[in-house]
């Protein structure tokens, strides 16, 4: 059996009852039913997915103001991508959502020269016709940037060899169960051309007044769900310190997510019901201390790196002008 550490945190939305759950194209909301007792099954929703979840928590330790990790992670590898003609950031392995597989950094020079694909492959000692080294992939990962061990990396591109897949070891959705719908509308008003005639630009351009409607929802409760699996993360194979800082980090992402806010959309906004003593996670400045703690010691999947983060240069093969 797996080992996993499994929270259940339940939430209230605010300022209201009323929030506005995640939206899928051709389906709206996820709805589905659940059971509750022996016999009884009411309806349920799905207020925010894994994947949608995934980014929020890699989102508490990125700076978008200044394109790097915020101050608990400096010190951890990860990739920035910047254009090859002027050296402006682009994107980086942490806010991609392929990560190390995403296009901006497989289709990237390293500052060898030499491109991203071939210089992955090799990190990951991929090779026709040979079987994984699932332990040594993990290292090479790690030393690349170890939130791929967090959130999952997926190397689908044929010419990565064996196209090695890491899943999530962090997963968090919300759910809302015995959910009710509330409508609302309103309407988008245009005090200059009040109607369209004929030949006249329309709604597509923004013009005209129109009417839209909004479908919110009720709910008796409302949980945010997360598994840290530690069994997955402790058969990577890696050093006790960088084992224990990867499950630090984890910790770290979901505390900080709740004490910074869950404000999802702007109609979707939750708070933990729980207090402090309920929730099974130490504070957050409790768990950037040990992730520190842990970066101030030496972690031998990072001896002798360079100080991240690796550059990466990325081409359209457009001229820009100066």
């Amino acid at each position: 059996m797996s080992k996993r550490e499994m929270h259940a945190i339940e939430l209230r939305a605010v300022p209201s009852d009323r929030f506005q759950p995640t939206g899928f194209p051709d389906l709206g909301a996820a709805k589905f039913e659940k059971p509750v007792g022996n016999s009884e099954w009411v309806d349920a929703i799905l207020v925010e997915s894994a994947q949608s979840m995934a980014n929020r928590f890699e989102a508490v330790g990125w700076s978008e103001a200044l394109h790097e990790p915020i101050s608990t992670l400096k010190g951890l590898p990860w990739i920035k991508v910047v254009a090859e003609d002027d050296s402006r950031y682009l994107t980086s392995s942490r806010t991609e959502a392929h990560r190390l597989a995403s296009a901006f950094v497989k289709e990237s020079m390293n500052a060898k020269g030499e491109d991203m694909v071939t210089s992955l492959g090799t990190l990951l000692e991929l090779s026709d016709d040979t079987p994984l080294a699932a332990n040594r992939m993990a290292a090479a990962i790690f030393a690349l940037d170890p939130l791929c061990l967090i959130h999952g990396v997926f190397f689908a591109d044929a010419k990565w060899p064996g196209q090695p897949k890491v899943a999530r070891a962090l997963t968090g959705f919300i759910e809302a169960v015995d959910v009710k719908e509330a409508y609302s509308g309103g309407v988008k008003r245009d005090d200059v051309r009040h109607k369209i005639g004929q030949g006249d630009s329309g709604s597509t351009e923004g013009y005209g007044s129109v009417p839209y409607h909004r479908t919110e929802y009720t709910a008796r409760s409302i949980t945010l769900y997360v598994s840290i699996d530690i069994g997955q993360i402790e058969a990577y194979g890696l050093s006790p310190e960088a084992t224990n800082l990867l499950l630090a980090v984890a910790r770290w992402q979901v505390r900080t997510l709740l004490d910074s806010g869950l404000r999802l959309r702007t109609a979707c906004e939750f708070e933990p019901r729980n207090d402090d003593e309920t929730i099974d996670l130490a504070d957050s400045e409790t768990l950037a201390s040990e992730i520190r703690t842990l970066l101030d010691q030496e972690i031998p999947e990072l001896r002798d790196l360079a100080e991240p983060p690796m550059i990466v240069r990325w081409s359209d093969g457009k001229k820009r002008p100066k």
